[in-house]
């Protein structure tokens, strides 16, 4: 089996993302905890896990539709 190596671009990249992630986790907590106690029921937590599952599921989807269609051939130029 071939394996791909990464180059110096690549891995620089990645992590920027994975640091521009880790801001943006420890910003959201920092958010949370500069807002002071206010009190969230158990249906709360659960609607606020639900409209994260679902975002993040959307967005999976919707990347996952546009690499589909790239690698099939559907994003071609179909001329004039």
């Amino acid at each position: 089996m071939k394996t791909a190596k990464l180059s110096a671009g690549t891995v620089l990249l990645v992590l920027a993302l994975v640091a521009i992630l880790g801001f943006c986790i420890w910003g959201a907590g920092a958010a949370w905890k500069l807002g002071g106690h206010s009190p969230m029921s158990i249906h709360g937590y659960i609607a606020l896990t639900l409209a994260f599952l679902l975002t993040a599921g959307l967005g999976g989807g919707l990347m996952w539709l546009a690499f589909y269609s790239s690698r099939h051939g559907y994003d071609d130029d179909q001329g004039p």
